[in-house]
C-alpha cells in the first residue's frame, strides 16, 4: 500500500472534543446535552455530525444562510471549558450558551428564558486560571442581541446576573443564596462564567440564554405539589425549543454587525 505524503493527508483533529483543528465556522451554539446539540442541530440546512467524543458532539450546518457550530460541552465548567478553547482553537470567535437553570429571583417562571448579563464565578475551574477579582461579563453585543431576538420571537425573558456554581447538590458547606438572591441575581447554573471568563479574556464574543427548569429558591419550591426537580416537563421542552431558535437569531444579529465591529478592539 503506498501511502499518501504527509502534505496531503488531514491533520489530526483536536485531542480532547474530536473537532477539525480548523475550519469551523465563527458563530457557535454551545449547550450541555450530547442530545440537545443534535436536536439544535435538526434546524439547520446541511447539517452535519463532525466529531462526537466523550461528552463533545459538534456539527455543522447553516441557519438563515449563516453558517454555525452547534456543539455540548457536558455538565460542568472544568470540561466545558475545554470545549470552548478547542473551538476557539478551530476558528470560533462568537459563542451563545444555549442551557437551562433553576430561578432564584422571584417572578421567573418554568420555561422562561434568562439572558445573562454576567455570572458570579463560583465555577470550581475559573479560579485556578485568573484572580477571583477578574469579573465574569457577557459580551454586551450578546446579551443585546438576544434581548432583540427573544423580543421579536415573543418568548418571556429576563435579563440579569447568574450565579454559575460548580456543585450541583448541596453539601455540608453554608452557601450564599440568602445573599445573592436579596441582591437580585436571577438564576443557578453550572458553566456560563467559564465562558465569559474564557472569551473575554481572548477577545472573543460570548453570551449566554437560560432556559428555566425549576426553581432554586428552597422556599419557592412546593416538594409536595410538583415532586421536586424535574427538568423533563414539557414546559422546559418548550422552552428550549424556543429558546434554540432565539439563540441562532441573535448569532444572526451579531454576524449582521460585524462590519459595524471592524477595527474595534475589544
Amino acid at each position: 500500500m503506498t501511502m499518501p505524503p504527509a502534505s496531503a493527508a488531514s491533520p489530526a483533529p483536536l485531542p480532547i472534543t474530536g473537532v477539525p483543528r480548523t475550519g469551523l465556522p465563527p458563530y457557535a451554539v454551545v449547550v450541555g446535552d450530547p442530545a440537545r446539540a443534535a436536536a439544535v442541530a435538526e434546524l439547520l440546512d446541511d447539517a452535519k455530525e463532525v466529531s462526537y467524543r466523550r461528552e463533545y458532539r459538534t456539527f455543522t450546518g447553516s441557519w438563515r444562510e449563516l453558517p454555525v457550530v452547534v456543539s455540548s460541552h457536558g455538565v460542568g465548567a472544568p470540561g466545558a471549558l475545554l470545549l470552548f478553547q478547542e473551538l476557539a482553537q478551530a476558528g470560533v470567535t462568537h459563542f451563545i450558551r444555549l442551557g437551562t437553570a433553576g430561578a432564584i429571583r422571584r417572578g421567573i417562571a418554568d420555561g422562561d428564558l434568562v439572558i445573562a448579563d454576567a455570572a458570579v464565578r463560583d465555577d470550581g475551574v475559573t479560579g485556578q486560571l485568573i484572580p477571583a477579582e477578574y469579573p465574569a461579563f457577557g459580551a454586551p453585543e450578546a446579551v443585546l442581541a438576544l434581548q432583540r431576538s427573544a423580543r421579536a420571537a415573543g418568548a418571556p425573558h429576563h435579563r440579569g446576573v447568574v450565579w454559575t456554581r460548580a456543585a450541583f447538590q448541596p453539601g455540608f458547606v453554608a452557601l450564599p443564596a440568602d445573599a445573592y438572591e436579596r441582591a437580585g441575581v436571577a438564576a443557578i447554573e453550572m458553566e456560563l462564567s467559564a465562558l465569559y471568563v474564557f472569551a473575554s479574556t481572548r477577545g472573543l464574543v460570548a453570551g449566554g440564554a437560560l432556559v428555566v427548569d425549576g426553581a432554586n429558591a428552597d422556599e419557592l419550591v412546593d416538594e409536595e405539589a410538583t415532586g421536586g426537580y424535574d427538568p423533563h416537563r414539557s414546559v422546559v421542552a418548550d422552552g428550549v425549543s424556543r429558546g434554540a431558535r432565539i439563540t441562532l437569531d441573535a448569532l444572526r444579529l451579531l454576524a449582521a454587525d460585524v462590519p459595524a465591529q471592524a477595527g474595534e478592539t475589544r
